[in-house]
């Protein structure tokens, strides 16, 4: 990337078909260039190759207005401020039963597999995924299409590269929340200095205080990169290799334990050294914790992006759509970035939070520039057959 201007590189991922899986969807910042530039980036985050699926029966909808009484909302730990729910709740006259209940994408779709494939509801009208996850489940046929019609601002305010990722053409089915990075999560008072490369964590000293995340594709692709290899270009050996030095590692008592979001805790209050991590995460735990760093890795960070999808048999989905057109008013994408700190896909967001806190609306890792984007890279891409070694591998390390 070091010569190259990152329109490039997403003309070159387009092409190559490696443009749409946890692209960093947008709290982009610094001017249209980083905006377009950062959530271009966002959909090149690796393609979901062929699942084998037939795909959904239909892609539209309709959604008729109704009165609304109310909607049922999973989303992961510490990812939506406090106001913007009860300002909806007021301004529509509803009721939204909001549970963060979504700790690891495996984790989530284990709970909900059975009614998903007995095509039964499981009582939630809008579910919060990563890309490659909201694709097994478009490829699936567990999702309900959005009624566009009902989204006028989403149409209108979701940033240009970002409509039109390989596993969802044309956002039939699924409405972009956030995005962000991948990277070490430290306490400096732990530490007892700063840290400046991925393969730190694997260092004598912090034995049995480090964590990894319980995804491969979070943990692995680190660890890609800090063995050298980029993940855009990393093969199935590559990635098993990667497997297995994590492997070493766990067998050896280095890795204290596997987390999803729960890391926060642990790292907090010092039983944790460094921890593979969210870049939001840490930002909002460093407002009390001020020993806490996000570091993007010398050798490469990654980034992502979550998604608000509508499942199959849902109860409200005029609602979700109501709530899912709300969320993209830029005044309060930049509210909700302003608390939870990581990417928004809503053009105009930043603007709006500049008039607030515009130190916020200058941090790096929430409206990264041209030289902040050179650093991150997508999940490896793999075939689905590949994916399915790697997963088995992955589950043998982790003790699932």
């Amino acid at each position: 990337m070091s010569d190259r201007s990152i329109e490039s590189v997403i003309d070159e991922l387009l092409r190559e078909g490696r443009l749409s899986r946890r692209g960093f969807v947008g709290r982009l910042g610094a001017g249209a260039f980083a905006v377009s530039g950062a959530a271009g980036l966002l959909s090149a985050c690796g393609g979901v190759q062929g699942t084998g699926q037939a795909g959904p029966t239909a892609t539209t909808a309709s959604h008729p207005a109704q009165k609304l009484t109310e909607i049922d909302f999973s989303n992961w730990p510490l990812y939506i401020d406090k106001d913007s729910l009860p300002e909806f709740e007021r301004e529509f006259d509803v009721t939204v039963n909001y549970v963060d209940d979504i700790n690891d994408n495996n984790e989530f779709f284990g709970k909900v597999r059975e009614q998903l494939q007995r095509d039964q509801s499981i009582d939630r009208d809008i579910v919060v995924l990563t890309d490659f996850m909201a694709a097994r489940w478009v490829t699936s046929g567990y999702l309900e299409p959005i009624d566009k019609a009902n989204v006028p601002n989403v149409e209108a305010n979701l940033i240009a590269t970002l409509r039109d990722p390989a596993w969802d053409p044309g956002r039939n089915f699924s409405a972009p929340w956030q995005a962000g990075m991948d990277g070490l999560g430290y306490n400096k008072a732990e530490t007892g200095r700063e840290l400046t490369s991925f393969n730190d964590i694997f260092l004598p000293e912090f034995k049995g205080r480090v964590s990894f995340l319980g995804e491969w594709r979070d943990s692995v692709g680190l660890t890609l990169q800090g063995m050298g290899v980029n993940t855009e270009d990393a093969t199935l050996d590559d990635t098993m290799a990667a497997v297995e030095k994590i492997d070493e590692a766990n067998a050896s008592g280095q890795i204290r334990r596997f987390t999803g979001n729960d890391y926060t805790g642990d790292l907090t209050n010092g039983n944790l050294a460094i921890a593979v991590a969210y870049s939001g995460d840490v930002i909002q735990l460093k407002a009390d914790n001020p020993d806490l760093e996000f570091l993007i890795p010398e050798e490469g960070g990654l980034i992502w992006a979550d998604n608000m999808l509508i499942p199959e048999k849902a109860e409200h989905p005029y609602g979700a759509e109501v709530l899912m057109n709300y969320v993209y008013e830029p005044e309060i994408a930049a509210q909700i970035a302003a608390y939870v700190n990581y990417v928004t896909p809503v053009e105009g967001a930043q603007a709006e939070l500049e008039k607030t806190d515009p130190d916020l609306a200058s941090n790096q890792l929430i409206f990264p520039d041209e030289e902040t984007l050179a650093k991150l890279h997508p999940f490896p891409s793999l075939s689905a057959e590949e994916e399915r070694q790697v997963e088995e591998a992955w589950q043998q390390v982790v003790g699932a």
